[in-house]
């Protein structure tokens, strides 16, 4: 048999780096204690393993102090501890068609439970929102803006700089879902006037799952979704207030963190712009491709613009599912169909009915695989087959 090819990165990156799990395995084995739970010295190089881990990613994302990121274990809990730590009765919020469920459906939870206020600013068939529409929905009450740094379906990029300028002209606050950029985009929290920065370990960051992280701007306190031990403070019933306790109740997941750390290493040394240009010209590739099979509609940015690593695209005629399903089974391909957890994108691009096939690159994807992919689809549906 072929080898796997692997286009779902959108998803989770894989495989990832070894240095990656062998940093795991050297956490189970050499320092596989609780850090913050005792001065001895095992709780202590966990502890390590933590602070190292945090800076880097300080030093990724441009955050002048790593204590003001707090540990997840995904995106979707970052996200969750954003808006649900921030947003008050009456608050209104602005977002985009593009977004995530794990932005939408909070959102939709706090409108129902406590009467926030949302609008969603219409996106355009390339993923993209009028930066006039933006400053028209802004009132006085609205107390944030969140919106996706690229969409996990169009793999639309919005310009985060520019929006951030409008947010802190209007004193809201703004909430950045790097889901899909974190590793891959050049993320600079204060040149950008990100206030909450959510992202994920397990995918442009390279880690394993079960790993992320929340940037929490100094200038503000949010309510902890959890409460409970810390290792600090305990003679206080109330939460710590020292950063980052405050937002990590609970043991953490250092043998992940170790992992993350080594896949923050990585990234670091091949560069973020060398890896958004790789990604971008495999794009470019496979959009050409996949242009020459009859009835295709490819989402998104057009060839030549920008993009992340992702191309999502509609067979007429086709159930999305069913492509998926045989370059699974037929042709050992890993790709992702349906609604990928974005109704309103699907909205917007005109496929709600119908879902659509993503085909997602990353560190480790080359001009092979998207050739695998291309001569698969020209197979199935290609001109021949169509005359």
């Amino acid at each position: 048999m072929e080898r796997l090819v692997y286009l779902d990165h959108a998803a989770t990156s894989w495989p990832k780096p070894p240095e990656v799990a062998a940093a795991m395995v050297e956490a189970l084995e050499q320092s596989g204690a609780n850090a913050g739970r005792g001065n001895h010295s095992l709780a202590i190089g966990t502890g390590r393993v933590l602070v190292r881990a945090r800076m880097l990613l300080a030093e990724l994302f441009g955050i002048a102090n790593a204590q003001d990121i707090a540990f997840t274990h995904n995106t979707t809990m970052g996200l969750n501890m954003a808006i649900k730590g921030t947003l008050q009765p009456g608050d209104h919020v602005v977002s985009t068609m593009t977004e995530h469920n794990s932005v939408r459906r909070p959102l939709e939870y706090l409108r129902r439970s406590i009467g926030i206020e949302v609008d969603y600013i219409q996106a355009d068939r390339e993923g993209q929102i009028s930066l006039h529409e933006l400053q028209r929905s802004l009132r006085p009450n609205t107390r944030m803006v969140i919106c996706n740094h690229s969409s996990n379906l169009l793999g639309s990029i919005l310009p985060i700089g520019d929006i951030g300028d409008i947010v802190k002209s209007h004193g809201a606050v703004f909430l950045v879902d790097a889901a899909q950029s974190a590793g891959a985009l050049n993320i600079d929290v204060a040149a950008m006037n990100i206030d909450l920065l959510a992202f994920p370990g397990h995918k442009g960051l390279l880690g394993p799952q079960g790993t992320g992280g929340l940037y929490i701007s100094p200038g503000l306190d949010l309510e902890p979704l959890m409460h409970g031990g810390t290792g600090s403070q305990s003679e206080n019933s109330e939460q710590p207030s020292v950063r980052p306790d405050r937002y990590e109740a609970g043991t953490q997941n250092a043998v992940g963190i170790a992992g993350l750390l080594a896949g923050v290493k990585a990234v670091k040394a091949l560069g973020v712009e060398q890896i958004h240009m790789q990604e971008w010209k495999l794009t470019q590739l496979l959009m050409e491709g996949l242009a020459a099979i009859p009835g295709m509609r490819i989402l998104g940015p057009e060839l030549g613009a920008p993009r992340s690593g992702i191309v999502a695209f509609v067979v007429e005629g086709q159930e999305s599912a069913h492509i998926a399903h045989r370059l699974d089974r037929e042709y050992q391909i890993a790709v992702r169909a349906g609604m990928h957890c974005t109704p309103l994108a699907h909205q917007a691009a005109d496929t709600l009915a119908s879902g659509a096939v993503r085909a997602s690159v990353g560190v480790s994807s080359t001009e092979a695989d998207v050739q695998r992919l291309l001569l698969a689809m020209d197979e199935m549906y290609g001109v021949s087959r169509s005359s």
